[in-house]
């Protein structure tokens, strides 16, 4: 299980392995590969270097883009194979390195196996959402070309258990919101929304429309903003409610990413947990020795 501490001005993407040039050693799923650049490869590296210092990034995440673009349109069909690296490094015009960086950051979407020496296989299509667009599904969706929907199952207001009035900062005797939602994409139901609200957001949430796309869009216009969130992701198994709403067995794995986001003041706005279908979606997240936004521990109890 994963946390991760995500805002939207993080330049937030999917983790990218370093490949290593000319005669050095590549690390690839923990076994060293020694590498010898042939005379053609050494002179695409050459010219990749040329364009500029940030040209080799900028390069291997074009090519990774383009072929992620290839696979979730379903160019190349799941289980299909991609052409040879060799093919790949001719097609954009790059070395070989810069391809097995584009690799990688498939490989780490989960999109294409891990295996080198073979054409990597393509393992599905699902759509990557980086934790910074996970504050926004309707932004998410939108920046795929999916039309969002959402259609709110219930709401109601109560008063705030122990564990709300700790997450959200509630003083005794507070209440809250709480929705149920079914969100789709083009249509199709992927994830089930369930979210807590403090009373001065709830109250908002209360008077929107049933069928609004955007909670977060139409409380911005109240002064609301939803800026910084701490994520925990992990699988657990459709109940009755999920089950019913997705269309999926009951104890069916489903994806769970839980939240709790808070305003520029750090004041919480939303608890939060959605259940998505498998292969309805992946998510990204970089990080580095200097930095990092991730964290294991164990499983907590539900």
């Amino acid at each position: 299980m994963w946390c991760a501490n995500g805002s939207p001005g993080a330049a937030i993407v999917g983790p990218v392995l370093a490949a290593a040039r000319q005669r050095v050693t590549q690390i690839w799923e923990g076994e060293p590969v020694g590498e010898t650049l042939t005379e053609h490869e050494n002179q695409l590296d050459g010219q990749d270097q040329k364009q500029g210092p940030d040209a080799g990034g900028a390069l291997y995440r074009r090519v990774a883009a383009d072929l992620r673009e290839a696979i979730t349109t379903g160019a190349y069909g799941e289980a299909g194979r991609l052409p040879a690296e060799g093919a790949l490094a001719e097609r954009y015009g790059v070395s070989r390195g810069t391809v097995r960086q584009a690799l990688a950051v498939l490989r780490a979407d989960g999109l294409v196996t891990s295996r080198r020496g073979t054409r990597r296989v393509v393992l599905g299509n699902a759509r990557v959402q980086s934790f910074s667009e996970l504050l926004s599904f309707t932004h998410w969706a939108r920046s795929m070309g999916e039309e969002p929907g959402g259609q709110l199952e219930s709401l109601i207001r109560r008063p705030a258990d122990a564990a709300e009035r700790e997450q959200l900062r509630l003083d005794p005797g507070a209440e809250v919101y709480v929705t149920l939602r079914l969100r789709t994409l083009s249509g199709t139901p992927v994830m089930v929304e369930r979210t807590i609200y403090p009373p001065h957001v709830g109250v908002l949430v209360a008077k929107l429309p049933p069928d609004v796309v955007s909670h977060t869009e139409h409380l911005r216009e109240h002064g609301i903003l939803f800026t910084d969130a701490d994520h925990t992701i992990d699988v657990v198994a459709a109940n009755g409610e999920d089950a019913k709403l997705l269309g999926c067995r009951r104890g069916a794995p489903l994806l769970r990413e839980r939240r709790r986001t808070t305003d520029p003041t750090g004041r919480p706005v939303e608890w939060s947990q959605d259940r998505y279908l498998p292969g309805m979606v992946a998510f990204s997240v970089h990080n580095s020795l200097a930095t990092s936004a991730l964290s294991r521990h164990a499983r907590e109890s539900d």
